[in-house]
């Protein structure tokens, strides 16, 4: 019987982010995608995402960036009924100051009217650079578009507002993966091999070629990782 598989996605991000890996997990996982865009805090959009595996005994969880503190909510709020979980371009960190400061002032640049600057300026660092100006950019624009300027201040909030995940680490004894591309400029390895030392048995991968959004950007050698977590 397939895995209920709870996918949660990253700040102005929807399904789109997870439909290229989907083919690799048929027959092994019933995803379903939650919808980050309407909680201001991590607590808030944990509870709603419990929602679509209410009565489930069991799940998986995985989350990339933003679903990634998100996952590690449900964790703590489920931690009993999880049977795998994976966080992908993420951190178990709290924002620092500096993160902050660029968040408040996106923040106020989309106050301002000009909600559709925002994501020329993320793009850089969401995808590989080799893929600016692909249609591939164009749909993770439309993804953000999708979410929408109230959705994005909602989420902006909840991830300056996030707990520091790290004492939480040790205590997670499931089938983990940690994994991000291997140019990520906004949660680099570095911060995923301190994640894969603190969790006991995590499994370790980095996506070559691919920035902060592998789903999108490497999505046959993300779905195959999936899948392979899922069979652990």
């Amino acid at each position: 019987m397939p895995i209920p598989l709870l996918l949660l996605p990253g700040l102005l991000c929807d399904e789109r982010l997870w439909r290229d890996c989907l083919p690799s997990l048929e027959g092994l996982a019933d995803p379903r995608i939650a919808d980050l865009t309407r909680d201001d805090s991590v607590a808030a959009m944990a509870q709603r995402a419990l929602e679509l595996v209410e009565g489930e005994v069991s799940f998986a969880v995985a989350g990339l960036s933003m679903g990634g503190y998100v996952a590690l909510e449900v964790w703590r709020q489920a931690g009993i009924r999880i049977s795998h979980l994976a966080l992908l371009d993420t951190s178990a960190r709290p924002d620092t100051e500096e993160q902050t400061r660029r968040r408040l002032a996106l923040m106020e640049l989309s106050r301002t009217g000009t909600f559709h600057g925002v994501t020329p300026r993320l793009l850089p660092s969401l995808i590989h650079p080799s893929r600016l100006g692909t249609p591939l950019a164009e749909e993770v624009t439309e993804m953000a578009a999708r979410v929408g300027h109230d959705g994005f201040m909602r989420q902006q909030q909840a991830i300056m507002t996030r707990p520091d995940s790290r004492p939480n680490l040790p205590d997670i004894c499931i089938p983990t993966l940690i994994a991000c591309g291997a140019e990520d400029v906004l949660t680099p390895p570095a911060l995923h091999e301190e994640m894969a030392a603190l969790i006991p048995g995590a499994q370790r991968i980095t996506f070559a070629a691919s920035g902060h959004l592998p789903t999108m950007e490497v999505p046959d050698a993300a779905g195959l990782a999936l899948r392979d977590w899922l069979a652990a």
